[in-house]
């Protein structure tokens, strides 16, 4: 027997979540430049709309010569959650030495 509780999540606003994205980015001390997040200079993540919904990518590490990406398609509000939460994670663990 299936319980319905009478209520949906709401629809994704891919526009929403991309400026939810951009804050969040911010405050993560990444500047955006071209549609692409930086630090000192070093790529570090991209988000794109396309087709209602994102479009991100962060790199495998911080480089200067060619990052190497690693993208996926952000449909949900709980995937921006989890893109963002391993965007930080991600931060945290590259030290200065990495760049």
């Amino acid at each position: 027997m299936s319980e319905d509780w009478g209520f949906a999540p709401p629809p994704f606003n891919a526009e929403d979540a991309l400026q939810r994205l951009r804050r969040d980015a911010r405050e993560l001390g990444l500047t955006e430049r071209g549609g692409v997040f930086e630090r000192k200079g070093l790529a570090i993540a991209k988000v794109v709309l396309s087709d209602g919904a994102l479009t991100a990518a962060m790199v495998k590490r911080p480089q200067r010569s060619g990052p190497e990406w690693l993208s996926k398609t952000l449909k949900s509000g709980a995937e921006v959650r989890d893109f963002s939460a391993e965007l930080k994670k991600k931060l945290s663990a590259w030290s200065d030495h990495d760049e």
